[in-house]
């Protein structure tokens, strides 16, 4: 199962999680961004799973869509026969309802989808013995208290509760009924210690207006990719407008997107047709995304620990990373900060970052038009003459997929396929459109 996940062995964290979740009823786990902590749970999972029971045996309640879909890649690249669903807003209900006609033994879902399947019926609870509320403390930022003490005020069968959080002293609300979890807390004590691998570095802007400064910066980094964290999400689309503009490959990622524009943005991001993704905390953790060699603070926010989390996209494991901290002399000092921090002297003038080296290509079918991704690099191969070397990250959703393809074979691929079809049907493929501004 490890060989799966392209993993040796588990880390220190991950072992103890494995003890901890098998033998006790009540676990509170607290562990960095990026320490494997999804991992972590789903391995016992997999272990008090029964076969002969077919029924949803474990619940897990997620804060966002994104770390909903992040656990179930986990789970699926372990290769388990075990079926697992996810639900959201956002997602088409009826096709929710359909897949839980057939139950799956692991549910992974928002606050308020879960109650609404569970106030429709649509599967059985009285077989969960499991509930794992993943990043519990967003999940309480965001107001989800009223449904989380609903959905488990109905799980009356429940013999084991596991509470995950990047964050520590959270107080645990009585609905959860988490009574004396055994506490494994794997979080430095000390933000910068957070990893031996993390350089912080400042960055003084001379404006107030830092877009120049930010340009500077983008330019010192020798066009690899970062993420640009701001406070707003007005910030982030005016940041990421001033950024294409300048002619930098950018987009940008909030909470106030629909569903369809925030997955564009980062299937975009993550398969390097986009090599800035201009955020707001929101993307600070429980997001698929690739590891990040640069993370930027255009503004740091208010709190330490989503300071910390911002940063936890960068340096994870064994891996090394940068934090940029851009700041102008106007701005109010922060406790939390050591403003004496090496200073990174930026030159007047670099040169853009090179284009992205792949284009986006939307297709207008996927898992439920029995489409998948050796179908679409067979398609692609055979009758889009591409090479193997031409195909970025395919990613096949239900009812859409996107290619990655070389910016320079994208031209070729649509005239080659344009009357051809896949599977003995014609589906509509062209360049993903970007995601564009709101108009309000």
């Amino acid at each position: 199962m490890l060989f799966n996940l392209g993993i040796a062995s588990l880390n220190e964290m991950q072992e103890a999680a494995q003890d901890a979740i098998l033998n006790e009823n009540n676990v509170l786990l607290l562990s960095p961004t990026g320490s494997g902590k999804t991992l972590a749970f789903l391995l016992p999972i997999f272990e008090m799973l029964q076969p002969e029971i077919l029924s949803v045996q474990c619940l897990i309640l997620v804060p966002s869509r994104e770390l909903a879909l992040q656990i179930e890649q986990v789970w699926k690249k372990m290769g388990t026969d075990y079926k697992v669903n996810v639900c959201y807003g956002g997602h088409a209900i009826d096709t929710e309802i359909k897949n839980l006609s057939n139950p799956p033994a692991i549910l992974i879902g928002t606050p308020g989808r879960i109650a609404d399947h569970i106030d429709r019926g649509t599967f059985r609870v009285d077989k969960i013995q499991t509930l794992i509320l993943d990043e519990f403390d967003k999940s309480l930022q965001l107001g989800f208290h009223e449904q989380m003490s609903f959905i488990i005020g109905q799980l009356t069968k429940l013999n084991k509760r596991i509470l995950v959080s990047a964050t520590s002293d959270i107080e645990i609300p009585k609905y959860t009924r988490v009574v004396n979890p055994m506490i494994l807390d794997f979080i430095p004590q000390v933000a910068f210690e957070m990893s031996n691998n993390l350089t912080l570095r400042m960055v003084i802007s001379k404006e107030k207006d830092k877009i120049g400064t930010l340009f500077r910066l983008i330019g010192s980094l020798k066009s690899q990719s970062a993420i640009i964290f701001c406070n707003h999400r007005e910030a982030a689309e005016r940041v990421s407008d001033a950024l294409c503009e300048k002619g930098i490959y950018a987009t940008y990622y909030h909470g106030g997107m629909d569903q369809d524009e925030r997955e564009r943005a980062l299937i975009q991001f993550r398969n390097g047709s986009v090599s800035y993704l201009i955020t707001t905390d929101l993307a600070a953790r429980g997001l698929d995304i690739p590891e990040m060699k640069h993370v930027i603070h255009y503004h740091l926010p208010l709190k330490e620990d989503e300071f910390t989390h911002r940063n936890g996209r960068t340096a994870r494991m064994l891996s090394s990373g940068t934090a940029y901290i851009i700041v102008h002399e106007t701005e109010k000092k922060l406790d939390y900060i050591d403003y004496g921090m090496p200073v990174l002297a930026l030159e007047s003038t670099y040169a853009l970052p090179k284009p992205p080296e792949f284009q986006t290509v939307y297709i207008s079918g996927g898992k439920k038009n029995k489409l998948n991704k050796i179908d679409i690099v067979g398609f692609f191969s055979q009758k889009g003459q591409l090479e193997k070397s031409d195909l970025g990250l395919i990613e096949v959703k239900d009812f859409i997929s996107f290619a990655a393809v070389k910016f320079n074979k994208v031209k070729d691929l649509l005239h080659n396929i344009r009357d051809e079809k896949m599977k003995g049907k014609k589906f509509k493929i062209e360049v993903a459109r970007k995601v564009i501004k709101r108009v309000e």
